[in-house]
């Protein structure tokens, strides 16, 4: 069957309504979304099946399936690193809060856990403020491409990178613009920060979420990607910083076995503080003010990696001590705060900008 017959057929089945669309095989999702990754669909067509898999609710099999797809078409590199931490922070940025998680990998390279972070420019739904956006104000490359970003992080002296979709999966960079007129959320959202261009020995993901359901699904995908572990943050914007303010969740996995269910308590950690996260200063948007915003992110951020106390700095040592326990380098949050206050108080990170 040719691509054009296959998604015919899809479409023929996923888009019949809510009683009577039916799940499509693993095979079926895979080289589905492998062609329209390839420009073989036109875009009404394409448009049609994302939206259905999202009205009818996509199956495991399903989500299996296109995230398949996309690692068919991805340039995929192995880094010679032992652990590599793969930072999943939602690709259509932020729009209410500052994201703390962009000075996240160079804390970590400090602290011995190369860090890569991946994103793009701007997408559906939110059009946030996104990773690309804050290292484009940091003076740095956001267009390496999968062996430029292999190199920086086997480089002790940088340890981390930032890479875009665009550089390791052109195919589904090219569809950011019908994802814009499709304006709601598909399982492209869901799958695309599961793909990890880049993989050392072991590979952590770290993933944000929202909704309670989410953890074991994204288990399951990430073992299905080939990662090693995950570990699941309830995170503000469905980021990978929990809040500040109030008790958080993190589930930690090895392969698709829950390993550990911790309630975080910022206070715990010596961390107390009245907001939840930084918001956005009183009259910039993401909508109007991206240079703007990225430019503010910069300055609270390197003022947090001079040892600055702040809500960037406390956001960072409580990120960082996540991911750290995870990691098995520490035995306790609270060893793992003392050690990323001791990195954040020498300046050391700065270095790795």
């Amino acid at each position: 069957m040719n691509s054009q017959a296959l998604l015919k057929s899809i479409i023929q089945r996923i888009a019949t309504g809510p009683d009577l669309s039916k799940d499509i095989a693993f095979e079926e999702a895979r080289d589905g979304m492998q062609a329209i990754l390839r420009g073989e669909i036109d875009d009404v067509q394409s448009a049609i099946f994302l939206i259905a898999l999202r009205m009818k609710r996509e199956s495991m099999d399903e989500n299996e399936g296109i995230l398949a797809a996309i690692l068919l078409e991805s340039d995929k590199q192995a880094v010679a690193v032992e652990n590599l931490v793969d930072l999943g922070d939602p690709y259509s940025g932020y729009n209410r809060s500052i994201p703390v998680s962009s000075f996240l990998p160079p804390v970590l390279a400090e602290l011995g856990l190369p860090t890569v972070i991946h994103g793009l420019d701007s997408v559906s739904p939110k059009f946030g403020l996104t990773h690309r956006h804050i290292n484009q104000a940091l003076g740095l490359s956001v267009d390496h491409s999968t062996a430029e970003a292999k190199a920086r992080l086997e480089n002790d002296a940088i340890g981390w990178s930032y890479i875009d979709q665009a550089s390791y999966c052109s195919g589904l960079h090219d569809l950011v613009s019908l994802r814009d007129r499709i304006i709601k959320r598909t399982v492209i959202n869901t799958v695309e920060t599961l793909i990890a261009p880049l993989r050392g020995k072991t590979t952590h993901a770290i993933l944000g979420y929202v909704h309670k359901p989410y953890p074991p699904i994204y288990a399951h995908l990430i073992n299905a990607s080939g990662m090693d572990t995950a570990l699941l943050v309830r995170g503000v914007e469905g980021g990978v910083i929990p809040s500040l303010r109030q008790k958080g969740l993190m589930v930690s996995y090895q392969g698709v076995e829950e390993k550990n269910r911790v309630d975080i308590e910022p206070k715990s950690l010596g961390i107390e503080q009245e907001m939840r996260a930084i918001t956005f200063p009183e009259g910039l948007t993401a909508e109007n003010d991206i240079e703007a915003l990225a430019e503010y992110t910069v300055s609270l951020g390197k003022a947090a990696l001079s040892g600055e106390k702040s809500l960037f700095y406390d956001g960072l040592v409580l990120s960082a001590s996540l991911v750290l326990w995870h990691t098995k380098r520490v035995k306790s949050l609270e060893e793992a705060a003392q050690m990323v206050r001791e990195v954040l108080n020498s300046g050391k990170v700065l270095n790795r900008l």
